[in-house]
C-alpha cells in the first residue's frame, strides 16, 4: 500500500494577510526612492514613474515569479503542504543609499558639467542601470559560496545582524512615521498588533493588514480636511506614467561614470548577500528549508534583470520571511505581489499608489514585521547564545544614528564636519559612530559568530572571526571612516579619518591574538542550550 503526500495548499487566507504586507512594503520603498530625488534632488518625476519604476518594478516581478515557483518545488520534494515562499522585494537600505550618494549626487554632477535638466536625468538613469547590472553581476558569482557562509557562521550572527536590522531600520525608522501622525498611525498599528501579534481575528475574517490600510488611509483623508493631523497634502492627482521594461544596452552610456560610484555598489551588493544568507537560515529554522543558491542566484538575477531594463534598485530576499508564515501565506502572496508591482509599474498604478497612502499606515506592517524577526533571533539560537544575539544589534543602531546625523535638516553641513575631527584625546564620537555603522550588517554577523565562539569557549575559532574584522576594517569594507562607507586604501586617508582603520584594525587584530594565546590555556568546551 502506497500513500501520497498531502496536496500542497499553495493559497491560503493568510495570503491575502501576505500579499498585502509585502506589495506595501514594496510600495513603501519605492516611495522612499521617488520622494529623496523629487524633494530632495529636483528630479524630473516622469523619468522616475516612467523609466525608473517599471523596470525595477519588473525585477520585483521576476523574482516573486521564481521565488514562486520554488515554493511548489519544495513543497513537492518534502510532503509539507504549507511551505511559504521566500519573499522579495526592493532592498530598503540599498534603494535608499542608492537615491542619496549615487542617483542624485550624480544628476547634480551632470547639471554642473552643463547638461540640461533632462538631459541630465537621463544620463543619471543610464549610471543607475549600469549600477544594477555592475551587482548584479557581483551577486551572481557570490551566490555560489552563500551555501558554505550559512553552514559555519553561528545563527547567532546570522539571525543577531538580521534582528539589528529589524530593530533599528525596519521598526524604529516607520515606528517614527507612525507617530508623526499618531491619530491615523496608532490606529493602523493596533490594528496590525491586534489581528497579527495577539492574533485575535477580525469579523468575518478580514485580513488584519487590509483593515488597518484601509482604516487608516479612510481616516486620514477624513481628518485631514478637518486640520484635526499635521502632513495632510490632499488627494494625489490620478496620471498614468505608462512604460514597458524593455531590454536595453542604454546602462553601456553609463557604463563609465557608474564605475566612480563602484566602491560604493560592492557593499550594498554585499549587503543583500548577506542578508540573503541571514534569511534562507531565517526561514530554515521556521520549517522551510530552501538551497541557500538558489535563493541568492534567483534574486542576483532579479536585479541584473531589472538593471537592463531600465531599473536603479536591487531586489533582495525579504527578512521576515518566519512573519509571513505566521500569518498563514503560501506561495498566492508572492504571486500576487510580484503581479501587482510588476504590471502596476508598467502601468503607472504603483506610483499612484504610492501617493495615495500615508506612510504613516504603511510603517505598522513594517513594525510588525520587525517584532517577528527580534522574537525569532532569540527564540532560535541556543538560550547560551543570547547575549551574542544581543551584541549583533549595536552596529545597526549606529547605521540609525549615522543616517540621521548626515541629514543636514538636523546637523547642518558645516557642523558635521566638524563634529567629525578629533576632539580632546580621543576619536570623536561622531566618526565613531559613523566607523561602527558602516558595513553594519557584514559587522553585526561577525561580531555575533565571535561572541558566539567565544561562549562555547572556541577560542580559536572566535580569533579568525577578529581577524577577518581586522582585515575587512583596514580597507573599509567594515568601519569606513568615509561618512560615504566607501571603501579605500588606508594611506591615503587624511586627518582624524586616518585613525580608524590603523586602531580599530589593529585593536581587532591584537584581540585576535590574545584569545589565540588564552587558547593555551582553555579547554574548548560544547554545552547544550
Amino acid at each position: 500500500m502506497t500513500t501520497s503526500s498531502p496536496r500542497y495548499q499553495w493559497f491560503a487566507a493568510g495570503d491575502l494577510n501576505g500579499f498585502f504586507g509585502l506589495m506595501f512594503d514594496n510600495i513603501t520603498v519605492l516611495s522612499f526612492l521617488s520622494g529623496i530625488l523629487i524633494v530632495v534632488f529636483g528630479f524630473p518625476p516622469d523619468i522616475i514613474f516612467g523609466r525608473m519604476i517599471p523596470g525595477t518594478a519588473f525585477g520585483v516581478l521576476i523574482g516573486d515569479l521564481v521565488y514562486t515557483w520554488m515554493a511548489f518545488r519544495l513543497a513537492k520534494r518534502t510532503g509539507n503542504p504549507t511551505v511559504t515562499a521566500m519573499p522579495l522585494g526592493l532592498d530598503t537600505p540599498s534603494t535608499i543609499g542608492i537615491a542619496l550618494v549615487v542617483l542624485g549626487p550624480c544628476f547634480l554632477a551632470m547639471k554642473a558639467k552643463g547638461l540640461g535638466e533632462r538631459e541630465a536625468a537621463i544620463m543619471t538613469w543610464y549610471v543607475g542601470m549600469a549600477t544594477m547590472v555592475m551587482i548584479g553581476l557581483l551577486k551572481v558569482g557570490l551566490s555560489f559560496v552563500g551555501g558554505w557562509v550559512q553552514r559555519i557562521v553561528p545563527q547567532a550572527g546570522l539571525l543577531g545582524s538580521l534582528a539589528g536590522i529589524g530593530l533599528a531600520l525596519i521598526g524604529f525608522v516607520p515606528l517614527v512615521d507612525v507617530f508623526g501622525m499618531p491619530i491615523v498611525g496608532l490606529i493602523a498599528l493596533g490594528l496590525i498588533l491586534y489581528t497579527l501579534v495577539a492574533e485575535i481575528p477580525l469579523p468575518k475574517n478580514i485580513p488584519g493588514v487590509l483593515a488597518a490600510v484601509c482604516v487608516g488611509t479612510v481616516l486620514y483623508y477624513i481628518i485631514g480636511p478637518l486640520g484635526l493631523i499635521t502632513g495632510y497634502s490632499g488627494l494625489p492627482s490620478l496620471q498614468v506614467h505608462f512604460g514597458l521594461p524593455i531590454p536595453t544596452l542604454d546602462f553601456l552610456h553609463g557604463l563609465v561614470p557608474a564605475l566612480t560610484y563602484l566602491p560604493i555598489a560592492i557593499p550594498f551588493a554585499l549587503l543583500t548577500v548577506v542578508g540573503g544568507i541571514n534569511t534562507t537560515e531565517s526561514a530554515r529554522v521556521a520549517g522551510d528549508d530552501y538551497r541557500t543558491r538558489d535563493i541568492l542566484l534567483t534574486e542576483a538575477v532579479a536585479t541584473l534583470i531589472a538593471g537592463v531594463t531600465g531599473g536603479v534598485a536591487q531586489t533582495t530576499p525579504y527578512i521576515g520571511q518566519p512573519a509571513y508564515k505566521r500569518m498563514g501565506s503560501r506561495a498566492g502572496y508572492t504571486l500576487l505581489t510580484g503581479l501587482f508591482i510588476g504590471i502596476g509599474g508598467m502601468l503607472g498604478l504603483v506610483s499612484f499608489t504610492i501617493e495615495l497612502i500615508p506612510r504613516a499606515v504603511l510603517g505598522p506592517i513594517l513594525v510588525f514585521v520587525a517584532l517577528e524577526i527580534i522574537v525569532q533571533s532569540f527564540q532560535a539560537t541556543p538560550k547560551r547564545h543570547a547575549a551574542a544575539v544581543a551584541f549583533a544589534f549595536f552596529p545597526t543602531i549606529a547605521r540609525l544614528l549615522s543616517i540621521k546625523f548626515a541629514n543636514t535638516d538636523l546637523v547642518p553641513a558645516a557642523n558635521f564636519a566638524h563634529l567629525l575631527e578629533v576632539q580632546g584625546k580621543g576619536i570623536s564620537e561622531l566618526l565613531v559612530t559613523i566607523a561602527l555603522g558602516n558595513g553594519f550588517i557584514l559587522t553585526a554577523m561577525l561580531w555575533g559568530g565571535f561572541l558566539a565562539e567565544l561562549i562555547d569557549r572556541r577560542l580559536k575559532r572566535s580569533a579568525v572571526y577578529l581577524f577577518i574584522l581586522a582585515l575587512l576594517t583596514f580597507f573599509g569594507i567594515t568601519h569606513s571612516a568615509s561618512p560615504d562607507g566607501l571603501m579605500y586604501l588606508p594611506w591615503t586617508l587624511t586627518g582624524a579619518s586616518l585613525q580608524i582603520p590603523y586602531q580599530f584594525g589593529g585593536a581587532y587584530a591584537l584581540l585576535g591574538l590574545l584569545l589565540l594565546a588564552l587558547s593555551a590555556t582553555t579547554r574548548e568546551q560544547k554545552t547544550v542550550a
